[in-house]
């Protein structure tokens, strides 16, 4: 399960979550943000731009949507 945050409505019952974590770099110490995109499906279309989500793993839906909408963690500021 990841948490993520809903950067766009892509299509029909279909999100983007971009998904960030910190890491370590090796050498320098330092915390860098690493940011991966995942497609995930939303069956009933609620969720919105800016909306905290988490989303599991699932069989294939389409081409590329291999994740589901699980749940809202924080709604996001209406634009």
């Amino acid at each position: 399960m990841l948490m993520g945050k809903v950067i766009r409505n892509s299509g029909s019952k279909t999100v983007i979550v971009e998904v960030s974590r910190k890491i370590k770099h090796p050498v320098y110490k330092k915390y860098i943000v690493k940011k991966k995109k995942y497609v995930a499906h939303d069956e009933n279309e609620q969720y919105g731009a800016g909306d905290k989500v988490n989303i599991i793993a699932s069989p294939p839906i389409s081409k590329t949507k291999r994740w589901r909408v699980t749940e809202l963690l924080e709604k996001g500021k209406a634009e």
